[in-house]
């Protein structure tokens, strides 16, 4: 059967049901799922550094950790039951709560997002490439590098930067395009591999002393004061840090929950992350503190610890740990893009133009961006606070949750109309006013309002790390009084 073209439908073949073959996802893979979306180096840096650079005591930030990973897995079931029981992605299950045009703009900002940390991440995916060139170019001759054609810089990028930047879209985009069993099949690899070099780099650093590196490490495990009032709002704060890490991933969680066989599995894998978290922590608390240990014996405190594995690596200077950790990264980096950024905005863009894009198309057109972005972000990008734009338009998305929860689960009772979800026939029942819900908008920019204001009022920028969860509850509240019958 050939996809309809009609302006009348909204019907593409990558956003309608997912074939029951094809919803194979079990528990397992989701634990790999949440596995690489917390292995990142920016994942890395963040458990490190709470539990070593703010001096914040082992009780604080392990329940502090348990209450930010708690609302993921609450929020993560809500949005991913949806599309388990339908089958479809979060753009198209947004047409029921914002109308079929308020889906295809709204949704399309979720894309926008996407495909610019796609192009950042990527920016940084090509600097570890580009490490490795380096050491590779200058492990056969030191003098290669010396050559005029690796002096010459464009947008402060060289040949070798260039190249890697180029190299590195080229393989997500082919990759990432192959489908979503092949996807799978990267998740699992790149979860298992990361873990794999994060338990060799463990081992390496356990066994160079055993009995100073388990103390060193039983040092920051502090549990006094385990009952204090003043415990509180420092326990708050780190689970609302812990909650903005994963925030984006929520929204689009139906991306992937899709394809799991039931909701059981659902949720077994969405518990799997509080694991995930505890084997990580572990071990990347460990590796930061038994190398600072092992060069700084002498010193009584460790209050400047590289929490950054990059760091860690340099400061190493070993080579063969170098490449092995600069391949680790390059792993992490791709499954990571390929979750938060690449697949979402693959749906966003098709949702867009579902007639004109597919798959392997939209991938094409958020690599074209994407290579856009990576070129010009050290020189022009990084320097004129675009993040803030991105952080604002990012406000949506905690509001959009909001709105697609109450409606589901309390205005519609758990229903869907799937023939209506793809019409844009006026006397379908997601057609709203030409497309647009205006209750359902109304109550996004009222939520949008709260939850901005936390990034742009100075006096509310210490609630930013909930302004995800500001901006749900102002939309679900206000949602909730005006969809009322």
């Amino acid at each position: 059967m050939s996809q309809q073209k009609s302006k009348k439908t909204l019907i593409n073949w990558d956003l309608v049901t997912v074939n029951p073959n094809n919803k194979n996802w079990d528990w397992k893979d989701l634990f790999f799922f949440w596995g690489v979306n917390i292995q990142s180096v920016i994942g890395f840096s963040l458990i490190a550094s709470l539990y070593v650079v703010y001096n914040l005591n082992s009780f604080v930030v392990f329940f502090g950790t348990l209450l930010g990973v708690f609302l993921v897995f609450l929020f993560s079931n809500l949005i991913g039951k949806p599309s388990q029981k339908f089958g479809l992605p979060f753009v198209v299950m947004l047409r029921s709560s914002l109308g079929i045009n308020g889906a295809k703009y709204f949704g399309l900002i979720r894309g926008l997002v996407g495909i610019f940390m796609f192009g950042i991440q990527t920016y940084f995916l090509s600097k570890a490439i580009g490490y490795l060139t380096r050491i590779t170019i200058f492990s056969f001759d030191a003098n290669i590098l010396d050559n005029e054609i690796f002096l010459i810089f464009l947008l402060s990028l060289n040949i070798i930067d260039w190249a890697s930047i180029l190299l590195a879209i080229l393989v997500q985009v082919f990759l990432f395009s192959a489908g979503m069993n092949f996807n799978k099949k990267i998740i699992k690899f790149s979860a298992l591999a990361v873990y794999l070099g994060m338990l060799l780099f463990f081992f390496s650093v356990l066994l160079t002393d055993v009995k100073f590196t388990t103390k060193i490490f039983k040092n920051i495990l502090d549990l006094s004061n385990f009952i204090d009032v003043n415990n509180f709002i420092p326990i708050i704060t780190v689970g609302g840090t812990v909650f903005a890490y994963f925030s984006i991933i929520i929204l689009s969680f139906g991306d992937f929950s899709r394809y799991v066989k039931n909701e059981n599995e659902l949720k077994k894998g969405n518990i799997s992350l509080l694991l995930n978290l505890i084997i990580f922590s572990f071990l990347a608390v460990f590796i930061v503190t038994g190398v600072e240990g092992l060069f700084n014996r002498n010193s009584a405190e460790l209050e400047k610890i590289l929490t950054n594995p990059m760091d860690i690596v340099g400061k190493l200077d070993n080579l063969l740990i170098t490449n092995l950790v600069l391949i680790f990264v390059i792993i992490a980096s791709l499954s990571t893009n390929l979750i938060a950024n690449f697949i979402p905005s693959q749906y966003s863009l098709i949702n867009f133009l579902p007639s004109m894009l597919s798959v392997k198309s939209s991938g094409s057109v958020i690599g074209i961006f994407g290579f856009l972005i990576s070129i010009f972000w050290l020189a022009l990008l990084s320097q004129i606070g675009i993040l803030s734009i991105i952080d604002t338009l990012g406000a949506f998305f905690g509001p959009i949750f909001g709105i697609m929860i109450i409606d589901f689960y309390f205005i519609k009772k758990g229903s869907l109309i799937n023939k209506d979800i793809h019409s844009f026939e006026q006397n379908s029942a997601y057609f709203y006013s030409g497309g647009w819900h205006i209750k359902g908008i109304y109550s996004l920019i009222i939520g949008f309002i709260f939850s901005a204001s936390t990034i742009w009022n100075y006096n509310l920028m210490f609630l930013q790390s909930y302004s995800w969860i500001i901006g749900a509850f102002v939309a679900a509240f206000t949602y909730s009084l005006l969809a009322r019958k």
